[in-house]
């Protein structure tokens, strides 16, 4: 396919598009689609935030203030409701869509509608495969005692589980936003072909650094930010915190709302003075600009944004290698692996102890930013839409030719 080519894409998004976590997500691709120069439609269930550039928008399940309550149907029923009405719509498109991009819980029937009609589809991924997502979960929930509510979404479902492999089959291709990611798929069977990497960016416009931080006397600061569940591994850093010589006059900031019992787990931990727990915020970015490390020792993810924005933000990344982070351990960040406390506690260490290292990491974090804004997202998602566009012409070309052996040819 030429450069040039400016590519249709039709992108379904079940749920509220440019609300927060991965609706935003879904806004920031649509929004850097758009600006690299795509034909986007836009399928989403609601439109919550209007897109800069005035793409083609066609709500599924709200028209004008009217919505579709999600508990009115439940969550999968809604999804599975949205999915429907894209697919329907989408047969009515052929030869206006080149390539179609959807999200889980909302994908087999347009995924199977795509391919009936000769349109590869690709299925964004922003975790780690289910299967293994719940696996390692309960795994640690069980090792702390700790039981998750019901209804959570890292619980065990396995009526999500079969709707989500489900949607992994149908898929032409898995759009992986983290090596992590693949590595969690390939563990599971799946083919090299099947998984493209894209990834995830940061709005460098919110999130950007202190320019006088390192010159100002303060005390390490070291940040957590998200949901404090045991899923992203706040006991680690809590334990490699208090490991560290820097806990004794630096401060531990942990900014995010917490399962009651993880909460109630971590209490004799969480009471040392050093750590402050500063619950759900709404000025994360200042937060960070005011830190000097983020850490982030989560057992699974598919690629958390809050690693970018506080890259963007000056902070030096602290995280583990399922992270999904972009960031090169030693010239950029200081990677551990999962449950690795001691070297955590190192690393913590290092930072503390050594500006110029602190110096030296964060310089290099914040040379390189401009490539991972959503904007460069957008460009790097339009090339994999191009890359995934020829590979399926050249698997339908294929799967034309005649095959090798005797050939009769009727007169």
């Amino acid at each position: 396919m030429k450069d040039n080519y400016q590519i249709r894409v039709l992108y379904s998004f079940p749920h509220k598009l440019g609300g927060g976590r991965i609706q935003t997500t879904a806004w920031e691709q649509v929004k850097g689609l758009v600006q690299a120069g795509a034909e986007v439609l836009v399928h989403p269930a609601v439109l919550q935030i209007p897109v800069p550039g005035n793409p083609t928008i066609q709500p599924t399940l709200s028209r004008g203030k009217l919505r579709l309550p999600y508990k009115l149907l439940g969550t999968a029923r809604t999804c599975a409701l949205h999915d429907r009405i894209v697919a329907r719509r989408l047969r009515k498109l052929a030869g206006k869509v080149d390539i179609v991009h959807l999200w889980p819980l909302g994908a087999a029937e347009t995924a199977r509608t795509a391919a009936d009609m000769g349109i590869p589809a690709v299925l964004e991924r922003p975790n780690a495969h289910t299967r293994f997502a719940y696996e390692v979960v309960q795994k640690e929930c069980e090792r702390l005692g700790v039981e998750l509510p019901p209804g959570h979404e890292h619980a065990y479902k396995p009526e999500v589980l079969r709707a989500e492999e489900e949607e992994y089959q149908l898929a032409y291709r898995l759009l992986c936003p983290s090596d992590f990611v693949v590595k969690t798929f390939l563990d599971q069977g799946f083919q090299r072909d099947q998984l493209v990497r894209h990834f995830y960016g940061v709005d460098d416009h919110l999130f950007y650094p202190s320019p006088d931080r390192l010159s100002q006397r303060q005390p390490f600061t070291m940040i957590f930010v998200g949901v404090c569940a045991v899923r992203k591994g706040l006991h680690f850093a809590l334990e490699a915190w208090l490991k560290s010589p820097a806990s004794c006059d630096g401060k531990f900031l942990i900014a995010g709302s917490f399962i009651p019992a993880y909460e109630e787990k971590l209490r004799p931990m969480l009471s040392h003075p050093s750590i402050q727990v500063l619950g759900h915020r709404e000025d994360v970015a200042d937060l960070m600009r005011t830190s000097d490390a983020f850490v982030l020792p989560t057992l699974e993810e598919g690629s958390a944004l809050v690693t970018a924005e506080a890259r963007a933000s000056g902070c030096v990344l602290m995280v583990s290698e399922a992270s999904g982070a972009i960031c090169k351990n030693a010239e950029n960040a200081l990677v551990h692996r999962v449950g690795d406390v001691e070297t955590l506690a190192r690393h913590i260490t290092q930072l503390y102890e050594d500006p110029a290292l602190l110096r030296k990491l964060r310089e290099r974090s914040l040379n390189t930013i401009d490539q991972i804004t959503w904007a460069a997202a957008g460009r790097k998602l339009l090339d994999v839409y191009r890359e995934t566009i020829d590979m399926y012409s050249g698997h339908a070309m294929n799967a034309t030719q005649p095959t090798s052996g005797n050939v009769c040819l009727s007169i």
